[in-house]
């Protein structure tokens, strides 16, 4: 996928998009086209259940956000799919037969799900790639920007081995599932800065993103490397990484490498607290649920000014050229700046990372 980075800082591109009427415009028959007003039925289908951001971030947003973009009349129906294929595709297809007028669609399968794609476009259904890329003739896609997720945490595993690092420092590479084309340009991103700086000693492809699968990968690189010989863990996840740990421990690893990981889920902010994982990508999901949910109700009710400024960059998928697009940024989340990420955002409370298991860590970094 040709990749547009967005050089807009995390911080600022909520308060650009609301300054531009993006993020925080109100739906409105008024304005609408004739023949659909608020009475909008969105469909959403997320694709698993392991990732906890699903059920406590993106799906509430959404549905908040419709229902204040219609006044109260949209509603979304929601369908997750617990990493099946076959049953995600059954799913949208009772969602065409149910006649929503717009399907968000995270897929498990961007390549197996494009037929279906097809079907709800030729039952006059447009379809919005949210969070992952799907082959078929989608009508936009949100994203964050995934080949620089994997830069920033590459970048930081460099940062984390210090000035001293060389190509002979060993590095297990604990890729997400080769379903989901997300970990595709996640591993592209990390390659471009990895590579000719380390040696990539091993590396694994998880099935569904699994921890469980994690823990066996990484048990299978100490056994062919050497605890001792692992100098950091690429992990693309948190939940991974947390696989990754309990098979570093399992081996008797106690002062654990740098090790990576994507999306703040709670219990991975707490194991960077305690010094566990060295670090997470922090990305906002209000930004990009909200301006999904946007999009969705923009494309409907024919409000194309509005639609193409919330897609202004262009990407290519394998069976579609120059298909619109916003790609959201990330942050880095270190020790360093868990107050000014997940807590200033209003992610999580302190008391929520600080519980007593990890008081005395949250307490020696200031967080409390």
């Amino acid at each position: 996928m040709r990749r547009i980075a967005i050089s807009v800082a995390l911080s600022t591109m909520t308060l650009s998009l609301a300054g531009c009427g993006v993020l925080n415009a109100t739906g409105d028959s008024s304005d609408a086209s004739p023949t659909k007003g608020n009475d909008v039925t969105v469909g959403l289908l997320l694709p698993e259940t392991a990732n906890t951001r699903y059920a406590k971030f993106d799906y509430p947003i959404i549905k908040h956000k419709i229902a204040d973009l219609t006044r109260n009349r949209g509603r979304v129906e929601y369908a997750n799919a617990a990493a099946s294929v076959s049953k995600q595709a059954q799913q949208m297809r009772q969602m065409v037969a149910d006649k929503v007028d717009v399907i968000l669609l995270d897929a498990v399968d961007s390549h197996a799900i494009a037929g279906e794609v097809k079907k709800a476009k030729d039952a006059g259904i447009p379809v919005i790639a949210y969070d992952r890329l799907s082959e078929g003739p989608i009508d936009a896609y949100i994203s964050f920007d995934n080949e620089l997720v994997g830069e920033v945490q590459a970048r930081t595993l460099l940062e984390a081995l210090g000035s001293n690092v060389d190509t002979s420092d060993k590095v297990v590479m604990v890729n997400g599932s080769l379903t989901d084309p997300n970990a595709k340009q996640f591993k592209q991103g990390a390659l471009s800065e990895l590579t000719g700086k380390v040696t990539i000693a091993e590396k694994y492809d998880t099935k569904d993103w699994k921890p469980e699968n994690a823990t066996s990968e990484m048990t299978d690189a100490i056994n062919k490397i050497g605890k001792d010989n692992i100098a950091a863990v690429y992990s693309a996840n948190d939940g991974m990484a947390a696989g990754v740990i309990k098979a570093l421990k399992a081996a008797g690893v106690t002062d654990m490498p740098p090790i990576t990981g994507q999306d703040a889920e709670l219990d991975g902010v707490q194991r960077i607290v305690a010094g566990e994982q060295y670090m997470t990508v922090y990305k906002s999901y209000p930004a990009e649920a909200e301006a999904a949910a946007q999009m969705a109700v923009a494309k409907v009710q024919g409000r194309d000014i509005q639609f193409d400024a919330l897609t202004q960059d262009r990407v290519d998928s394998p069976t579609n050229k120059a298909i619109p697009a916003q790609l959201v940024t990330v942050t880095a989340l270190t020790k360093k700046n868990v107050k000014d990420t997940v807590i200033a955002d209003g992610i999580y409370k302190i008391s929520d990372i600080c519980t007593p298991k990890y008081k005395a860590a949250c307490a020696a970094i200031g967080l409390k």
